[in-house]
């Protein structure tokens, strides 16, 4: 049997109930690469276009979003999905491995839009409105969560491992290019009306969802195995506690500007590692773990997840502080309302999207032909360079500059992405490409949500020592009382970078009325588009020295990881793809998830592969190549 005469295998029965036996056929990669594609590119724009879209969404509910009240809300709008999908996305990647990846991506999909379709109808007002907006954004987290955490590993099953750089890397433009699609279809719709930024998902969700069902199949490997409850409680507990705990932080807390300080919030981040740790002492006691930590053994998984953790951390909260950048400065002294600054951000943001477009499908293709590590690592430093680069950028710069080196950053990443996730998922046995799937795309989210929150809190550390000189003596320049300036000076640095993020002036709410007694000429300049940028250029410069020069170090130790991932693994020229060797195999006898499946040496029709098949030198029970497996050192146990 050949790849190209197409093989026969578990129809769409096999993960959603019809009838067993469909071909599938050479090209069934190619529709598993588009729909896994469309999954992950709705889920990501849904990431960001809340981002751009929160002043509207607050407007249409009738909450001001920076009241101290109502600073929690906000939070929880735009952190409450990441923080869900981190959590789950191993455990949902488990799922897949024991019940079948297409079943549990299609179940995500479905979940998904349903989330979306009761945001877009949201009808009430207040706190409630906020609390019903957040709720269904953590189902959306859910949804996103299955699919996040299946897709890699369909993926896998389908290409080859001489093409899977390929695959991975359109699917990682994707992600990246959604995030950026967000941004700019939350300027332009949530102006409209606001309910459009959730309703947007819901025909892509359907179609998605229906077209998954049908065309869909599992041929990958599938292992009898009972859930592990206590791993899965212990993880879940550690790591929201920690996510939350980091959340919180990030408010006042006691008269200091953020609340590292808070009971609660050392509480839950020293209760949670604590949770973790027991968590990881339950692992290696049961028999069928959650976290297979002997996927660490393998060199290439392990050290592949410490870089892809590290440029996660200096990449999470970059975006958050050039759209505060662009929207709190650099937008409004090049003449644009503050109202307008949050859909120009996005657009300004663009050079950012095309490098990184430009280089992940070409590093995805190279990069199986050469071998990852020219690409992880050279990406990694070209990263780290960007950031050096936007360090000695003037804050009011020129444009083209600022373009040319938010197209750089975008292109390291590119560079690293698709290479680093192949090396991980060709280096694991295909009975665990769902949890290692989820393994990554856990260890990803919970760096980015961790990113976002010390890039906070090193911008605070920065402006809190210059930000209430620069206040107190720029409000009283313009005739505002010394009390009521040096009152205003003490208020929390946060409240200053929520109100650039979100694109509003703060003077206006912080000076209030006392804006009504200043002299005309006075109070228009202090509630103009030049005022606030002015006063905050330097402090918001010293915090970003300390935000870059974290992201610089975080990208360097990227680098080194990726150069310890050990040698390559070279692909040899199978002569089917691994989509067609799984399926063959599955189609050999019934495809319940009571069964395990594996890919391995193809038996005569009516005859089951046993065992000893798998043990041959022509194949192999993780559905590579024997070179592959020899290269990628033993199977964890």
């Amino acid at each position: 049997m050949t790849a190209n005469s197409g093989v026969t295998g578990p129809g769409p029965g096999a993960a959603t109930g019809g009838s067993p036996g469909a071909a599938v056929g050479p090209h069934y990669k190619w529709i598993a690469l588009s729909n896994t594609t469309l999954g992950v590119l709705m889920a990501t724009i849904n990431q960001s276009i809340v981002l751009i879209a929160l002043p509207d969404i607050f407007r249409g509910i009738g909450l001001n979003p920076l009241s101290p009240d109502n600073t929690s809300y906000l939070l929880w709008m735009f952190m409450g999905f990441l923080v869900v999908s981190a959590v789950l996305v191993v455990s949902f990647g488990r799922l897949g491995d024991m019940f079948g990846r297409v079943r549990m991506y299609n179940m995500g999909f479905a979940i998904f839009s349903i989330a979306s379709i009761f945001l877009a109808i949201t009808w009430m007002h207040g706190p409630a409105g906020a609390l019903w907006l957040i709720i269904w954004r953590v189902v959306q987290g859910i949804g996103g969560a299955f699919l996040f955490a299946n897709s890699t590993a369909i993926l896998t099953d389908a290409f080859p491992a001489n093409q899977r750089g390929t695959a991975l890397g359109i699917n990682s433009i994707a992600a990246i290019a959604g995030s950026f699609m967000g941004l700019l279809l939350g300027g332009v719709l949530a102006p409209v009306n606001w309910h459009l930024v959730f309703l947007v998902s819901v025909p892509i969700g359907v179609f998605g969802t229906f077209w998954a069902y049908f065309m869909l199949q599992d041929i990958g490997t599938r292992r009898r195995a009972r859930m592990d409850w206590w791993g899965n409680v212990l993880f879940a507990v550690g790591l929201i506690a920690i996510l939350v705990g980091i959340t919180y932080g990030l408010l006042p807390y006691g008269g200091h500007p953020m609340g590292w300080t808070n009971p609660w919030v050392l509480t839950a981040i020293f209760g949670g590692l604590a949770a973790l740790v027991i968590f990881g002492v339950v692992e290696t006691k049961v028999a069928q773990p959650l976290f297979r930590l002997s996927l660490f053994r393998i060199r290439a998984f392990l050290f592949g997840n410490i870089a892809n953790m590290m440029l996660a951390l200096g990449r999470g909260g970059m975006q958050f502080m050039l759209i505060i950048w662009l929207q709190g400065i650099w937008l409004p002294l090049h003449g644009y309302s503050f109202s307008q600054t949050p859909l120009w951000a996005g657009i300004y943001l663009i050079p950012l999207t095309i490098g990184f477009l430009v280089s992940a499908p070409t590093s995805g293709i190279l990069s199986d032909r050469f071998g990852a590590k020219p690409f992880t690592v050279g990406g990694a430093l070209l990263t780290a360079l960007s950031f050096l680069l936007l360090l000695f950028l003037p804050v009011n710069f020129p444009y083209w500059v600022f373009a040319l080196i938010v197209a750089l950053n975008g292109f390291g990443s590119g560079l690293f992405t698709s290479p680093n996730r192949a090396e991980m998922m060709n280096a694991v046995p295909a009975d665990q490409r769902g949890a290692a799937g989820g393994m990554i795309a856990t260890i990803m989210n919970t760096a980015f949500v961790l990113s976002i929150g010390i890039f906070f809190s090193l911008m605070v550390a920065g402006l809190s020592g210059k930000l209430p000189t620069a206040l107190s003596s720029g409000l009283t320049a313009q005739g505002v009382p010394a009390a009521a300036a040096q009152q205003i000076s003490h208020l929390p640095p946060i409240g200053v970078l929520f109100a650039a993020f979100l694109g509003y002036n703060p003077m206006k709410q912080l000076l209030g009325p006392l804006l009504g007694h200043l002299p005309a000429g006075h109070a228009a300049y202090v509630a103009g588009r030049q005022f606030f940028p002015h006063l905050i250029i330097n402090p918001f410069h010293a915090g970003l020295g300390v935000a870059f020069g974290f992201a610089i170090a975080a990208n360097v130790i990227a680098a080194i990881a990726s150069l310890l991932t050990g040698p390559r693994v070279r692909v040899g020229a199978p002569a089917e793809s691994l989509g067609a060797e799984l399926a063959a195999t599955a189609g050999e006898g019934a495809f319940e998830p009571s069964e395990l499946v594996e890919p391995g040496a193809v038996a005569p029709a009516g005859r089951e592969t046993g065992p000893g098949a798998h043990d041959s030198p022509e194949s192999r029970g993780n559905g590579q190549s024997p070179a592959i497996t020899k290269s990628a050192g033993k199977e964890p146990g």
